[in-house]
This record gives structure tokens, C-alpha cells and sequence, in this order.
């Protein structure tokens, strides 16, 4: 609705925005090389952050640049992932009926990513999303997957994704083997008041917006609300933007903000 008024072709601050078009900060430019040298290398790499802080930003931008050519890409988002179900839904994206029993599941998986590393000249890449959720059982399992022939090798480059929980877990001593296994660990932070503005101005340039909205000290507002969230971000921005436009407003300013946040946002 707010979109014709600001003379906007598309919606910006959204998550779901193409991946050509999202805002890379220096950490998660950062981030993206670690993760590029990972999938090379075949490695076992995580990366945790807080809510909102672009941790699916750097996946789907990993994902975007790994050429089909050379990389299969294997993505598992669940919190009540069992080691079974890890391996049926794996192999269910390799387009294999999983066996019922979790060893022959393993065997399955491992077959076929002898398949794809040897006949199809591919690298694996495993992608766990919401990782803090992983029970201790299926952490076990996944470190287990990686014992392949005789340790000598890995079998795929595998990426833990989750809130900072999931480093401060592995930090236990039970999680010992899991943690000394690791090759790569990136942190992300939230944005500070910069990268805050230039994410938003990243948005709005890619929605097609050729005029200034929201004033500076508007940018502070948000930035002080958001804690440098990319997610309260777009919701403190988006708004903003229903707001004004409802009442005729092409300029935001930090007055409108605080209005925005203080009656319609928790």
C-alpha cells in the first residue's frame, strides 16, 4: 500500500528480497569467505549470532555462489531432528527412499555421496539451520558422519547454524569431540548505527526509491529500537512507512518514529 505513494516498484525491507540485492556488512562479506573456504575444503564450520543479525544471509548468499556445477547443497531447518530423521531428510533432498534403521541409513547416505564426490565430480555441502535446538543425540550423529574412511578424510563440508546458545553448548565439556572437530566458527554481531543506515538504504534503493524517506535522527530511532537487528529493522521501518503514507508524510522523521514504535510496536 505504501509502496505507490513512495513511488516504490518493490517492497523493501523484507527477508525474503533477492540475494543479488541484500546489504553484505564488512563481517558478513567476512563471513562468506570463511564459508566459500569451508565448502572447498570440505570443513566443519559454524556460525552463530543473535536473532536477527543475518545468519540467513550469509546462507542463502553462500548458497547463491556455489556453482551447481561443482557443489550439492543439502539444507535441514527442524528443532526436533532426530539422527534418523537427519538422515532420511538428507537423503529424501537426494531423491533416495531412506531405510528405516539408522546405521543402513548412514550406509545409504554415505553411498551416495561416493557418487557424487567420484561420478559426479561434486562436493557436499550440509547446511543445519536453527542448530541451538539440536539435542546432544543428533550432534553426536552428525560428528559421527564425519568419521569416514578411518578419519582420513571428510565426506562433505558441513555448517551448524544458530543463536549464540549453540557455541555456549558446545562450550560443555560433553560436547568435547563435537567442539574439537571444528574447523571455522564465525560470530556474527548485530549492526551498529552505520551499517544500520546502510542496510536500510540498501533496501530502499533496491525497492527503487529515488528520494530520501527517513531523515537521520529517524535512522537513530530505529537503530536504538532495533539494537541493529536486521529484523526489527524492517519491521520498526515498514511501519514507519504504513504510517506515513496513510497520512500523506514523504519525509519520516524521528518524531513520526517514536510514534510508530511506541503505538504499534511490543
Amino acid at each position: 500500500m505504501f509502496e505507490t505513494f513512495f513511488d516504490m516498484q518493490q517492497t523493501p525491507l523484507l527477508n525474503n528480497i533477492p540475494v543479488k540485492a541484500l546489504y553484505l556488512s564488512d563481517m558478513l562479506d567476512e563471513t562468506l569467505g570463511r564459508l566459500t573456504f569451508a565448502a572447498q575444503r570440505q570443513l566443519f564450520a559454524i556460525v552463530t549470532g543473535d536473532v536477527g543479525c543475518g545468519k540467513t544471509t550469509a546462507i542463502r548468499k553462500l548458497t547463491d555462489s556455489l556453482s551447481q556445477d561443482h557443489y550439492t547443497v543439502l539444507y535441514l531447518s527442524d528443532s526436533k531432528l532426530t539422527p534418523r530423521w537427519f538422515y532420511k531428510g538428507l537423503l529424501d533432498q537426494l531423491g533416495i527412499e531412506s531405510k528405516f534403521y539408522r546405521g543402513d541409513a548412514k550406509r545409504q547416505l554415505h553411498k551416495e555421496i561416493e557418487i557424487i564426490r567420484g561420478v559426479h565430480r561434486k562436493q557436499v555441502v550440509t547446511i543445519i539451520d536453527e542448530a541451538h535446538l539440536l539435542a546432544k543425540e543428533t550432534l553426536e550423529e552428525i560428528r559421527f558422519l564425519l568419521n569416514y574412511k578411518m578419519d582420513s578424510m571428510s565426506p562433505m563440508a558441513l555448517i551448524l547454524v544458530g543463536q549464540n546458545e549453540l557455541w555456549d553448548k558446545l562450550k560443555l565439556q560433553q560436547y568435547a569431540a563435537i567442539r574439537q572437530r571444528i574447523d571455522i566458527k564465525c560470530e556474527l554481531p548485530q549492526f551498529d548505527r552505520a551499517q544500520t543506515g546502510e542496510y536500510m538504504k540498501r533496501h530502499l534503493d533496491y525497492s527503487g526509491c529515488t528520494h530520501e524517506i527517513f531523515t537521520e535522527k529517524a535512522m537513530d530511532e530505529i537503530y536504538q529500537y532495533s539494537a541493529g537487528s536486521a529484523r526489527a529493522i524492517n519491521k520498526v521501518g515498514t511501519h514507519a512507512l504504513m504510517y506515513a503514507a496513510q497520512r500523506a508524510k514523504k519525509i519520516i522523521d524521528d518524531h513520526m518514529v517514536k510514534l510508530v514504535i511506541d503505538g504499534e510496536l511490543p
